[in-house]
């Protein structure tokens, strides 16, 4: 059997992809896998790193201002969609898949619209609560559509073909233990918040966290945290928190770092996480079943992150803060309020962890079965 993963962009994209690709290539032992991703996506470090074959396409985003530039751009992505559609054809024709899977991601359009023409078995996944451009763009020609929420069925015109399969994430995601978590971190008995905002960092987000964290020192709070800044955020935060007069030599019970490697076993030594509401972001704080308060980011298509956060909110396992709404005050007040009623924090993670579909890898890799008896 001869399975095509295509996706691209983000992480949030990729990761889903190699996950079942993993476990597909545990079952079928006579399988043939191969990705196609954009040129110059995340996904040509990613996927080659997995141990997986790559091929490119030429595809870029539209962009949504009509200034001189941007429409120059368009017409520009305009030609790159035929060309990555012959390219599309022409992998097709070498690879002979018998079925064609995408996760996301602007790259994923050319495969599955040539796939679906020449008759080819096509899923796609989407990740987020509403569907994004590409899944639009396909959603109509290809045979399967799966989702992370049962709230997204009423989003797509044929109900017929969507499957509700969750959002894949690591297994240390699932069946982590938070005491052994604790005790491998060296946290003492307060509870632990966790916050972060992406590899990269939100620059007006981390600033309110430089206010966070101040207010921490300042009231000696009976709580421990830790804060990754992201790539861009460590270049300054660390005098910024200074300036806001948060003398972290000194407060043992704040740990701000770069990145947070340990992700898994931070997460589940958590009480609580402040973050963004990226599909993966919901799906592993969803698996690890923790209460999160969610800042969405307001810089994303159709306000995503947001009808994301607020279906978990909906379901009682979280808080949505908009972000021109929020600051280091009204964080901290949250988390004070939050922290002082454990057993609403419990009821909270109990809500969340209920919409993980721990075996996601699994429900996909058996449409993925399904739809090769027919090609």
């Amino acid at each position: 059997m001869n399975v095509i993963f295509t996706c691209g962009g983000t992480a949030g994209h990729i990761s889903p992809a190699i996950a079942v690709a993993n476990l597909l290539k545990q079952r079928q032992k006579d399988v043939n896998i191969l990705f196609v991703g954009a040129e110059d996506g995340m996904e040509t470090d990613l996927v080659p790193r997995a141990g997986y074959a790559l091929e490119t396409v030429r595809i870029s985003n539209f962009q949504r201002k009509l200034t001189p530039s941007g429409i120059a751009h368009n017409v520009r992505a305009a030609g790159q969609i035929l060309s990555s559609r012959r390219k599309a054809d022409q992998i097709i024709r070498d690879f002979q898949p018998h079925v064609i899977v995408g996760t996301g991601g602007y790259a994923s359009y050319p495969m599955l619209r040539q796939g679906a023409k020449r008759g080819i078995p096509t899923a796609l996944h989407e990740s987020n609560a509403v569907p994004g451009l590409t899944t639009k763009l396909v959603m109509e020609h290809v045979d399967r559509v799966m989702v992370s929420f049962e709230e997204s069925r009423g989003c797509y015109p044929h109900p017929d073909k969507v499957r509700v399969v969750g959002m894949p994430v690591k297994q240390e995601f699932l069946f982590a233990d938070q005491q052994k978590a604790r005790q491998a971190l060296g946290l003492d008995d307060r509870p632990l918040v966790v916050s972060f905002w992406g590899s990269l960092g939100a620059r007006e987000m981390n600033k309110m966290m430089g206010r966070f964290m101040a207010l921490e020192c300042q009231e000696n709070v009976p709580f421990q945290h830790i804060h990754a800044t992201g790539s861009y955020g460590w270049k300054w935060m660390p005098d910024y928190v200074k300036e806001q007069g948060a003398d972290l030599e000194k407060n043992q019970g704040i740990d701000m770092r770069e990145f947070i490697y340990d992700m898994p076993t931070v997460m589940a030594a958590a009480d609580l996480v402040i973050c963004r509401a990226g599909a993966a972001t919901i799906a592993e704080v969803a698996a690890a079943g923790k209460p999160a308060i969610f800042v969405p980011s307001p810089n994303v298509t159709d306000n995503h992150q947001e009808k994301n956060a607020r279906i978990l909110e909906q379901r009682g396992g979280a808080v949505v803060i908009r972000e021109s709404e929020c600051s280091g005050d009204v964080l901290y007040r949250q988390v004070r309020e939050m922290l002082s009623d454990p057993q609403g924090l419990k009821t909270m993670g109990h809500a969340v962890q209920e919409m993980s579909v721990p075996d996601s890898a699994e429900h996909i890799l058996r449409i993925i079965l399904e739809l090769s008896e027919k090609s």
